[in-house]
């Protein structure tokens, strides 16, 4: 497919600096930087390489995370500083390796606010515009006095100094999302009524004295932008409506710039500042189509923006004159290379799945995502050509099998992927039927086709045994057989009213009307959303547990209950599954026993681990067990486990 994209090619300026193209890396939290020799906020050398790796594949402008402005202002425990003259070294490695790819580098600066905890900000009290609480984080702020305030826009000042030493094209200032500077702007955690609260000059007050002091700092001519959330999607908070006015005002105060993104952390999932698939692509992007009738600055927009086309369409329209993509620089640091030659089929696409990227915050550990395991490794990922040619078997060929027969194909080994089924994919295929989730099959696709080109070699409807590696004599087999769907030892469990999640997701069977789950995890959660969107006329959900899909990312949990309680699924907790009849199931709450009528009951208690093929091979050869093969887990186990076995054959 060969589409031509001149408007997102095509350089922009903010300010004197000339951006190559349109396609920009929007700030994400790496937590790359541990401390080091006593200093907070270095640039280690995985953050320099995960930055250089989105530089090598063509972004235009790169924007780091947010970097802290003084030792107590950050909200996660290993991010970049430059508060002090002894970070700028580090930092200076970082802008002269990127811009040896011809992209362009802007330092974020921001203070957390009360969007932090004393386990990550040094042991101190967060602070906030007023004493409430931030819904992530639980803790009450310190109200700043006034001359607080002042010496956090004196530290701004003295942050954005060392960001010209450090050799950084731009900066922009952080006043979205819940951070300190939103803090003051919105009136959900703005209660003041001083000089820095109550009127809209008043919250504005702290968000103009900064970007005066960053402005004297910096001087004239360096470009400054502001990162602002145009709506807050949250309870009494700001509206696009007065935002209008904040937009003019910004670029009036002096930027040459404006990125406009939304919401504030603690606000679900769909609505959130990392929407999951539960988010239509784009859906932000007409408060930048309206910034743009309101400001002669270049508008920056954001928001589960992931297709080529989708980028192109946007610019060429008008409605924003550069596209930041965060998630998908992480899926695919190579995508503007890609859309450039016109290989989008080859892009590896954002799913929203929020498994690596978000969670990766509140565990405080470095990016990591599913459909890109090698994130975060790029410093120490060998990719060159394996001394010796080896001959590997992969079996299974769900998503860590894939994976692990492209690594070592990759390292330039013969490989054969076996798989017992007739399709790869395994269970990340199925996971793509409940509603929301069709993008989950980008995933195995796209590793299909690199099994492809690699010219893996693959076997379908052939199970791995003994006798099979006898004959082949391989240097290397990786297990990644998964995991099979726990079924209970109950009375009637044999009966043909009795099916597997998996069976209905799939489309094997059909199930009646009136449908009972049993198992409220993920998997029995969101099979009862496929099944009420069908317009069973009645679907139930019974779990043992005080609630269901506890074991899923809270806000996407959110979105899924808020589906299944519109199309009227009844939730039955602390219940679990007894027993089946030819009339319905035999469900128990405490001591109480039911015969629960109804026409299909669906086993979703959960899966374990599926490996036989171990000890079968034990003195055979090198063996090597990923996955769910090991012990039940999700995919994003499987895609790092696999790869890393491949990568390492």
């Amino acid at each position: 497919m060969k589409t031509t994209l001149e408007k997102t090619f095509t350089p922009f300026r903010i300010g004197n600096c000339e951006i190559p193209n349109r396609l920009v890396v929007s700030p994400m939290v790496a937590n790359m930087n541990p401390e080091k020799d006593g200093i907070k906020g270095l640039a280690s050398e995985q953050y320099i390489r995960y930055h250089e790796e989105k530089a090598k594949g063509g972004w235009g402008l790169i924007i780091t995370e947010d970097y802290l402005i003084n030792p107590h202002a950050g909200g996660y425990p290993h991010i970049a500083a430059l508060y002090d003259e002894a970070q700028i070294a580090s930092h200076k490695k970082l802008t002269d390796t990127i811009h040896k790819y011809g992209s362009k580098i802007f330092c974020q600066i921001y203070h957390a606010g009360r969007q932090a905890n004393h386990f990550v900000n040094g042991g101190v009290q967060p602070v906030s515009s007023s004493p409430i609480a931030c819904a992530w984080n639980k803790e009450v702020p310190h109200q700043l006095a006034a001359e607080e305030i002042h010496q956090i826009v004196r530290d701004f000042g003295i942050t954005a100094a060392n960001v010209v030493e450090a050799g950084f094209d731009g900066l922009e200032i952080h006043a979205a999302h819940g951070y300190l500077i939103h803090q003051f702007l919105s009136p959900n955690s703005n209660k003041r009524i001083d000089d820095y609260g109550g009127t809209y000059e008043n919250r504005t007050r702290f968000l103009r004295e900064v970007m005066q002091e960053v402005r004297r700092a910096v001087g004239s001519d360096f470009p400054m932008q502001v990162r602002f959330s145009a709506q807050e999607f949250c309870e009494g908070g700001r509206t696009m409506f007065e935002s209008r006015q904040i937009i003019r005002d910004i670029e009036e105060w002096g930027a040459d710039a404006l990125h406009l993104s939304s919401s504030m952390y603690g606000t679900r999932s769909s609505q959130g500042i990392v929407p999951s698939f539960f988010q239509n692509h784009g859906w932000i992007v007409k408060f930048a189509e309206e910034a743009k009738t309101l400001v002669k600055i270049p508008v920056i927009t954001v928001g589960r923006i992931s297709d080529p086309l989708m980028v192109e369409d946007i610019l060429d329209s008008g409605k924003a004159d550069a596209v930041a993509m965060g998630r998908a620089s992480l899926c695919d640091p190579h995508w503007p290379e890609k859309a450039k030659s016109g290989d989008f089929n080859d892009i590896r696409t954002c799913i929203g799945c929020l498994q690596g990227c978000t969670a990766s915050t509140y565990q405080g550990v470095p990016l990591y995502c599913l459909v890109n395991p090698e994130l975060g490794h790029e410093y120490e990922t060998d990719y060159s050509k394996a001394a010796k040619q080896k001959f590997v078997i992969v079996a299974g060929g769900g998503v860590g099998g894939m994976e692990a027969a492209r690594a070592a194909a990759t390292k330039g080994h013969k490989v054969h992927l076996f798989e017992a089924s007739n399709e790869l994919g395994g269970q990340f295929v199925t996971a793509a039927f409940p509603p929301n989730k069709g993008e989950f099959a980008t995933y195995p696709a796209w590793l299909l086709r690199q099994l492809k080109k690699l010219n893996v070699e693959i076997h379908l409807h052939t199970p791995v045994t003994a006798e099979v590696v006898k004959t082949l004599n391989p240097d290397k087999v990786i297990i990644a057989t998964g995991a099979k769907p726990i079924i209970p030892n109950l009375p009637g469990i044999d009966l043909p009213n009795v099916v597997t999640a998996e069976d209905i997701l799939r489309g094997r069977v059909d199930t009646g009307m009136n449908v009972l789950v049993a198992g409220g995890g993920m998997i029995g959660s969101e099979t009862a959303a496929y099944l009420c969107v069908q317009c069973k006329s009645k679907v139930t959900v019974i779990e043992m547990l005080p609630d269901i899909g506890l074991e899923m990312e809270a806000g996407i949990r959110d979105d899924l209950k808020t589906l299944l309680l519109k199309y009227f699924v009844d939730i039955k907790t602390g219940t679990k599954l007894a027993g089946v009849t030819a009339e319905g199931a035999l469900i128990q709450q405490g001591d109480t026993m039911t015969l629960f009528s109804c026409d299909t009951i669906v086993l979703a208690i959960g899966t374990r681990a599926y490996n036989p093929l171990e000890e079968e091979l034990k003195g055979l050869c090198d063996v090597v067990v990923v996955g769910d093969a090991v012990k039940a887990r999700k995919a994003i186990q499987a895609s790092r486990e696999g790869f890393l076995a491949g990568i390492q054959a």
